[in-house]
Formats: structure tokens, C-alpha cells, sequence
């Protein structure tokens, strides 16, 4: 049974008591080990939580202040339309990305194409093998790209795990050719150092860039080695994508040392991640702008020469942010939204002890021009449920719903389901629509959720880590404009000009 709720009912206590706040220190003074972000390379491990914090959320539930146990609310101004299980991909779900009638869902064994010509009835088109988290997905043309960001025997889809100490180990880009949607054909590999957790296109006519995150270098590990503070650039020739070869390492945080620049994590700076490459970007080829989610810095950089970015400024926030995950524009340019994946993606931190501005987004004023331009912080958004103490939640991946005039988001909060948000006032957002499962367990922190949350031509398609792929209607006099603007292909991470007529169908 679906209930309606207002969200205004819905602001709890839950997390206050003394095992929460012991979360709560914890996280504040851990090391970048603890904030390593995302789920790991197997499947993640359900953790006991305390028999207090197992009786408070039964309780939450019984009085109706959470959903029941895997229980869908929403607000009255979205419908759920169809959830789609995992089928013969029993891992992780992650990413998305669109073109035309496909949606491309990521999971860490592989990925899955989906027909949503009908969205309230997607088909299955294809479901490739091939494992190596996080298998983060984008699409071009006829081409798409997968990130392995953890270490295989070798490049192939056959691979098996094999210890980053081992120089034969691989990590790095696969890409496809997708002319034939229902037979995806694997064409090319490129080995990058440290992996590729996330990956951004930048496309051209004859070649496409990727911009290759990834972190985390060891003295230990032959393909990893410190320092790491710089992208894979790969270019990749649209007519010979067996020719994809990294042609850049940019460093974006130089710096002395065998540690290099960037934010210097603990003890400097408690329960900040250490800056050892970047998690996530997100460009605007309209403006030649990309903002940077790098670990322990936020980043505002130019990609006028796609092979040499530049970067213009340089942003911490160190009592506030663990680990900047991701960024988004709005359509003007005039403003960039951080989040913040505190504790790493599989903790519970949607709670009062944490309270509401750690495990948020972080809104920036673009100011000034051209290179001159500086990014200023304004505000704090996070949604205003508080969940379980056995409810991973933190900010997530999202994409901007286009209405001239108008900022808006839909954003994945795992656990805390998909928020729909308004900071056209940079200071004052404001949540306007949210749809969200009850707790996956009552007595352990059980990793699931929404990882990806986007709008596309009318409608929310929503990854979720462990129910499957969800299609949720939109219906709002403040976002129904949106429904005119179609796209011919969307990878979040590669914002498209919503109102260029050539963007369109």
C-alpha cells in the first residue's frame, strides 16, 4: 500500500540516543580510510546495530514516524510508475545514462539496457557480464564507456579479482560499440593509474575525452603510486575506438612532497578525506566549465582545450564536508551544487545527530569572469526525513530538471530515496517533491537505496542498489515545464544545454 505523506510529518528524532552520537564522533575523527566513498568491490556485509537503535526503529515504524519495512511513500505530487528487480546481474546497481528510448543501467557485475519507450512498462534489451566495480556508464553515439575501479587479473570480461599489489593487475576504461543495442560488442580497454571509480565525457565531432577520477594511491601498488592529484585524460577516435589511449595526466593540486597538494586530510584537518585525485566531475561543454569533487576540495575549472584543463578555484570546506562526491550546474552557470558522501555512502548519517548540514549538498555562487571567477558558498541542503539507524543515507548522484528560470534538482539519497529540490534561491532551498522505500532491515545497516536519481524526457529513473530500476512521474506546476525539453542522449556528468534547440529530438 502506497501512503501519502507530508514531508512536514515526517522531521524525527530518530539517532539522538548515545549510539548515534558515538557515529557521530566517530565519523568526525576518522581517518580518509574511513571515508573511503561507495560500496566495496564484493557485496556489502550487513552490519549489527545496536539493540537500542534496533527497538527505536521498530518503533519509528510502529507509530508510522518511518515507512514499514520496505513500505514506498512519496508526496502526492509524484507516482510511482514500475520497479524493474535485478535480474541476471545480482550486483551492485550504480550509474545511469540515456539515449534515445535506452536507458543504460550500471552494476558492479556488468550493465543492463532497458527500452523506456513505454516507461511505464520497460523491457529488458540486453545484460552484459562483465565485473569490476563500480561500472560506472555514459554513452556517445555508438559507443559506451565502463569504469573499473577495482583490480582484475586482466581487461577482459572473464577477469577475477587479483590484488592491486600485483603488477599485472588491470583497472581502467572498457568501451563498446552499442550500434546493435540488444548485442553490445566489447572493442577497447585503457589501462589509467589508480582505476577509474568515475569517468566524464567530454564529446567532439571526430573523438570523445574522458576525464578519468580515481584515488587512493599506495606506495604498495605498482599502477598506483603517490602522489595521485591529477585526471586520465583518454581520447578516444569515434571511428577507430580500438585507438583509445590516455593522452594527459593534468595535475589539478600541485604541490612539494610525495603527497602533493590538495586538502591534507588528518590530523591537519579531523575527519576530512585527504586529497589523493578527484571522485567525480562534471562538465559544461556550453561554457567550457567543469566543477571537480576531489576528496577533501571542491574545484572550478576550464576545459577550453579539452587535453589541458585549467583550473580557476579551489574551494574547502573542512568543517562541514568529509568527502566532496559530485557537482552539478544549474543551466546558467552562475551556481554549482557539491555533495558531500559522509561516511562514505554506507553509513547512516540522515539522522538528528548528524543533523543538517554534514552528509548534504553544498550550494556555490559562481562569481566574477573568466578565469577571474571564485566560487562562494550560500547554503546547505539535505532532506528533511530523518531515517533509521539501519538506513544508509547521504547525498547522492543527481541531475538538474530544466525549467527556464527555475534551479532545480533530483537528487538519489540511497536509503533516503530520491529528492526533488529548489535552490533558485541559493540560500534558501527548499525540498518540493521526495519518494523513498521504509527501512531494507530493522536490525542491521543494510547498504541499499537509490544511487542514481535523473530526470530524462518527462519522466525519474532511479537505480536503486537493491530493488532495481524505478520510474517515477513528476507532476508539478513548477517542474511540468521540463516535459517539453527531450534530449537525444544524457550522461549527467556531461550537462547538456537544455534549451539549445539542437540538443533536442
Amino acid at each position: 500500500m502506497t501512503l501519502l505523506i507530508d514531508p512536514r510529518t515526517r522531521r524525527r528524532r530518530l539517532g539522538v540516543a548515545a549510539a548515534a552520537a558515538g557515529l557521530l564522533a566517530a565519523l568526525l575523527t576518522a581517518g580518509p580510510a574511513a571515508a573511503t566513498p561507495d560500496p566495496g568491490d564484493g557485496p556489502a556485509v550487513p552490519e549489527k546495530v545496536s539493540r537500542s537503535d534496533a527497538i527505536e526503529t521498530r518503533t519509528a515504524i510502529a507509530n508510522g514516524e518511518i515507512p514499514g519495512q520496505d513500505e514506498i511513500v512519496h508526496s502526492d505530487n509524484i507516482e510511482h510508475l514500475t520497479n524493474i528487480p535485478k535480474d541476471a546481474l545480482a550486483g551492485t546497481n550504480s550509474d545511469l545514462a540515456f539515449q534515445g528510448k535506452y536507458a543504460f543501467a550500471g552494476n558492479y557485475d556488468g550493465f543492463r539496457v532497458f527500452d523506456i519507450s513505454n516507461p511505464k512498462a520497460p523491457r529488458t534489451v540486453a545484460q552484459v557480464l562483465c565485473p569490476g566495480s563500480q561500472n560506472d556508464v555514459s554513452v556517445s553515439g555508438n559507443l559506451l564507456f565502463l569504469s573499473t575501479d577495482s583490480s582484475r587479473s586482466d581487461n577482459s570480461c572473464n577477469s577475477t579479482t587479483q590484488p592491486a599489489t600485483e603488477k599485472s593487475s588491470w583497472e581502467g576504461m572498457k568501451v563498446f560499440d552499442i550500434t546493435d543495442k540488444a548485442n553490445p560488442k566489447y572493442v577497447a580497454a585503457v589501462e589509467t593509474a589508480c582505476g577509474s571509480h568515475t569517468h566524464t565525457l567530454v564529446p567532439e565531432r571526430n573523438n570523445v575525452y574522458i576525464y578519468v577520477a580515481s584515488y587512493s594511491p599506495s606506495a604498495t601498488f605498482p599502477d598506483c603510486q603517490p602522489p595521485h592529484d591529477g585526471i586520465s585524460v583518454i581520447k578516444v577516435p569515434r571511428k577507430a575506438p580500438e585507438k583509445a589511449a590516455v593522452v594527459n595526466f593534468p595535475v589539478l593540486f600541485p604541490g612539494e612532497g610525495p603527497d602533493g597538494g590538495g586538502n591534507p586530510g588528518a590530523p591537519t584537518n579531523p575527519g576530512v578525506s585527504k586529497t589523493t585525485g578527484c571522485h567525480d566531475i562534471t562538465v559544461l561543454p556550453s561554457k567550457d566549465l567543469a566543477a571537480g569533487a576531489c576528496m577533501g576540495d571542491g574545484i572550478l575549472f576550464s576545459i577550453k582545450d579539452p587535453e589541458h584543463p585549467k583550473v580557476i578555484d579551489q574551494v574547502e570546506d573542512n568543517v562541514n564536508f568529509a568527502f566532496w562526491h559530485s557537482a552539478t550546474f544549474n543551466q546558467k552557470a552562475n551556481k554549482v551544487v557539491f555533495t558531500d558522501e559522509l561516511g562514505g555512502g554506507g553509513a547512516a548519517t540522515c539522522n538528528a545527530a548528524i543533523g543538517p548540514n554534514r552528509g548534504a549538498d553544498g550550494i556555490y555562487d559562481i562569481v566574477g569572469k573568466g578565469d577571474k571567477r571564485k566560487l562562494v558558498f550560500r547554503n546547505y541542503f539535505k532532506i528533511p526525513r530523518h531515517q533509521a539507524d539501519t538506513e544508509n543515507c547521504v547525498a547522492h548522484n543527481g541531475s538538474l530538471i530544466p525549467v527556464k528560470g527555475k534551479d532545480l534538482m533530483v537528487q538519489a539519497w540511497y536509503q533516503g530515496g530520491v529528492s526533488v529540490w529548489d535552490f533558485t534561491d541559493s540560500s534558501n532551498p527548499k525540498e518540493i517533491a521526495y519518494f523513498e522505500r521504509g527501512p531494507l532491515t530493522t536490525d542491521k545497516l543494510t547498504v541499499g537505496g537509490s544511487w542514481s536519481a535523473y530526470y530524462y524526457n518527462g519522466y525519474i529513473y532511479s537505480n536503486d542498489i537493491a530493488k532495481g530500476f524505478d520510474v517515477l512521474k513528476l507532476s508539478d506546476r513548477r517542474t511540468d515545464p521540463a516535459k517539453r525539453i527531450h534530449l537525444r542522449e544524457l550522461n549527467v556528468q556531461t550537462q547538456p544545454d537544455y534549451f539549445d534547440r539542437s540538443s533536442g529530438d
